[in-house]
């Protein structure tokens, strides 16, 4: 089986590339939402949390309390550090344990949503990566309609991202500016893998 990461930089369109192929028929694990589920659910993720951020880390009801923690985790760089060191290497557990599971179901590709492709160290578990780009002032559009920001915190947030942005030799590149077709680009690199 093969391992393919679908990655890019907010507002490039990888969400949109991991829907094609899920309605092709394809498993998808996207690693935003599992490692949220594993932030909320998994009992040692909760505890490393609550020992590094302090109890106020979960709110009475046990839910994740996402404003403190993005006030406290993202402070500075060493926060951010402590919760990316806890976060990331259960989600590539987890991320393992997926595939194997689609792996003893036979299936021949599976795919893994991911915009910290290197910053998580998934890349290293990748068979291949497909990097969705687009230009930046569409994403920047993008994540305004979607998500409510002003342009300044949309190009913040894409600054912050630029270990992640650049395309690396071996990667396949699908261009998502809204007037290439990517149906025929995601059909191309399927084809490919056969």
């Amino acid at each position: 089986m093969k391992l393919i990461a679908i990655t890019g930089g907010i507002g490039s369109g990888k969400s949109v590339v991991s829907r094609m192929l899920q309605v092709m028929g394809y498993n998808v694990y996207d690693c935003d939402s599992r490692a949220k589920s594993l932030m909320a659910h998994d009992p040692d993720v909760r505890r490393q949390l609550t020992e590094a951020f302090g109890p106020e880390t979960y709110q009475a009801d046990g839910s994740i309390n996402r404003a403190y923690l993005s006030e406290v985790a993202f402070a500075d760089d060493l926060s951010r550090a402590r919760l990316n060191g806890i976060v990331h290497p259960a989600t590539a557990r987890d991320m393992c344990r997926w595939a194997e599971e689609q792996r003893q179901q036979g299936a021949d590709m599976a795919f893994v949503e991911t915009a910290l492709l290197r910053t998580a160290g998934l890349d290293r578990l990748m068979d291949e990566v497909w990097h969705v780009t687009a230009p930046t002032d569409v994403r920047i559009k993008r994540v305004m309609a979607r998500n409510g920001l002003t342009a300044l915190q949309v190009q913040s947030r894409i600054a912050s991202q630029t270990a992640e942005e650049e395309v690396t030799a071996g990667e396949h590149v699908i261009v998502n500016d809204g007037d290439t077709s990517l149906l025929a680009q995601v059909l191309k690199l399927i084809e490919q893998n056969k």
